[in-house]
């Protein structure tokens, strides 16, 4: 990250929540000339980028006060409400910072429903809001190759689109308030199926005696190829758990999917499946594990 002081001519950018995904993500935006002030409840998360010119604020509220665009990346939902509407300090929120006019996009994994409530509420405010969940780990935020799917307003996204190329290779914009959010629930219905799908695949080959190094490698360049098998397969062969992207927010993220399925009357049963497996490697403690612990679930390891 090479350090900068901003440049005056370009937006004001916020950055709230800098974990595995957003600190290098906020990086990005500082490294491109965006003034950046950023916050994060653990401050010394904050030190990298304070090094490299960012200013850290004391609150949201005070990072939306400095910003024309206020980007959140958090855990869930309440975590969200809590960052842009208030929890038990309202007065320290996104909400009571953000002037008419500017912009709040949330990188975050959420309910599509919160996202649709966020931004009817902050839309009475004048400020607007895009959903822009992002998928792609760890790897994608730090090598600023993430798939980003962003619903809102068509207007909204075009003016936000230059920051958000700085952080994704795909950027679309893929309906209103909520869709976002609702394209990564599918996003993580099939990575978690796939994940699900790898462990069983490694499980059989160690059991038939295969070298699962060498089945990954020809099965993966084939029909059954997947961005697991390419990238998570030989991590977890390797028993290298490390996290990209924790196993605890996959299971959230089905959650999240399942209950939105739900809500529209729709039964996801492999889906459930999965939630399931993510579930049972979750209550073995391995919730801050890579994905690719999945394979902890199936036979012997």
């Amino acid at each position: 990250m090479k350090p900068s002081n901003g440049n005056s001519s370009l937006p004001r950018v916020g950055y709230v929540g800098l974990g595995i995904m957003g600190r290098p993500m906020a990086g990005h935006l500082l490294s491109a000339g965006y003034p950046l002030t950023v916050f994060n409840r653990t401050r010394a998360k904050t030190a990298l980028l304070a090094a490299a010119g960012a200013r850290v604020a004391d609150s949201p509220r005070a990072v939306a006060e400095a910003s024309d665009i206020i980007f959140t990346n958090v855990t869930d939902s309440p975590d969200l409400e809590a960052v842009i509407l208030g929890g038990a300090d309202k007065a320290a929120s996104i909400i009571e910072g953000a002037r008419s006019g500017s912009i709040v996009v949330d990188n975050s994994t959420v309910a599509p429903a919160t996202a649709t409530r966020i931004a009817a509420l902050l839309e009475k405010k004048g400020v607007h809001f895009l959903d822009a969940p992002v998928t792609g780990g760890e790897k994608g935020a730090v090598e600023a190759t993430l798939a980003i799917m962003v619903g809102g307003d068509e207007k909204v996204f075009q003016r936000t689109l230059p920051l958000l190329q700085r952080l994704g290779k795909t950027v679309l914009h893929v309906g209103p308030n909520g869709a976002g959010q609702m394209t990564k629930a599918i996003n993580q219905i099939l990575g978690a199926i796939h994940l699900c799908a790898m462990a069983e695949a490694i499980a059989l080959a160690k059991a038939a005696g295969l070298d699962p190094e060498k089945t990954r490698q020809i099965v993966a360049n084939g029909a059954a190829g997947s961005w697991m098998l390419t990238n998570l397969a030989p991590r977890a062969i390797a028993g290298d758990f490390r996290p990209g992207f924790k196993a605890g927010l996959q299971n959230k993220d089905l959650r999240i999917a399942l209950e939105a399925a739900a809500q529209l009357g729709l039964d996801l049963p492999i889906t459930q499946l999965a939630r399931r497996d993510f579930q049972r490697l979750v209550d073995m403690g391995c919730g801050d594990e890579g994905t690719q612990a999945i394979v902890k679930t199936r036979g012997k390891q």
